[in-house]
């Protein structure tokens, strides 16, 4: 038993120094810790980390370890484009008006919905798409996705919401997935992928889901300007009174910044 355990813990601290020697430094290093974490973890809260207003933050994963999996948080750095996004598991009684402000200023966002959502405000959702708004994959019950570990269940929860939005719409769901509450593991992106799924984290968002403890106009501000950044992609809720009271005025300073508005897609296509 000591001998097993010593070459488990010698293993890779050898793997790290021929990492260190052979080109990349302490970089090298980091990364490898990086890869091994998301390999090796079977459950993630996705996360972020804000050091600096206006730049982008740093999350769980970097975009390159995201993308083996065809999942995504992130846009081009270097480019001031906005991918707008809105999650919504039930109609509060803003969703109109937040399509409004987004009809007047000429942006198309990706709503993603749960089963919910889809069979109660049917005619929300048909508008959504009217418009020329992408309605996505937010599954059907708002699991937490990383406790399943079956296929058909995975598939299940996905495949049910897709069949629901076709039978509102007579449209196909375009194959994008976001996982409830942020909480993913490889093992389900894998799943998602396999489905034919891209799967979508964001880089930016901010506590607006509380109906009875709302932000106010100047807390929203703060946060959705002073860290608003070049490839954002945007995460707000469609249940929440504060985004669709603010929206047109933050979409308008948005705009005064320098910054325009992307699909998901553009992501996907870099």
């Amino acid at each position: 038993m000591k001998v097993n355990r010593f070459k488990k813990f010698m293993v890779p601290i050898f793997l790290l120094i021929c990492a260190y020697f052979l080109g990349g430094g302490l970089a090298t290093i980091a990364n490898a810790f990086e890869k091994d974490r998301l390999k090796e973890d079977c459950e993630e809260n996705w996360g972020l980390g804000f050091s600096m207003g206006g730049q982008p933050p740093t999350a769980n994963a970097t975009a390159a370890e995201l993308k083996k999996y065809d999942a995504y948080y992130i846009g081009d750095t270097s480019q001031k484009v906005i991918y707008l996004t809105f999650d919504a598991g039930y109609e509060n009684g803003y969703t109109a008006t937040i399509l409004d402000a987004l009809k007047k200023h000429k942006v198309h966002v990706t709503f993603f919905l749960v089963g919910n959502y889809i069979k109660t405000s049917p005619e929300l959702v048909r508008r959504m798409v009217e418009e020329g708004h992408t309605v996505a994959n937010h599954t059907y019950n708002h699991p937490n996705m990383s406790s399943i570990s079956s296929r058909e269940s995975f598939a299940k929860e996905l495949g049910d919401l897709e069949a629901e939005f076709e039978a509102v719409t007579g449209q196909k769901m375009t194959k994008y997935y976001r996982p409830p509450q942020g909480k993913y593991s490889v093992e389900n992106l894998k799943m998602a992928q396999e489905m034919g799924y891209k799967t979508f984290f964001w880089s930016l968002a901010y506590v607006d889901w509380y109906n009875d403890k709302q932000p106010t106009k100047e807390q929203a501000f703060k946060k959705l300007l002073g860290r608003i950044h070049p490839g954002a992609v945007v995460l707000l809720h469609c249940t929440s009174k504060t985004n669709s009271e603010i929206l047109d005025e933050l979409l308008t300073k948005w705009e005064e910044m320098g910054y325009s508005f992307g699909s998901l897609q553009d992501i996907v296509n870099q």
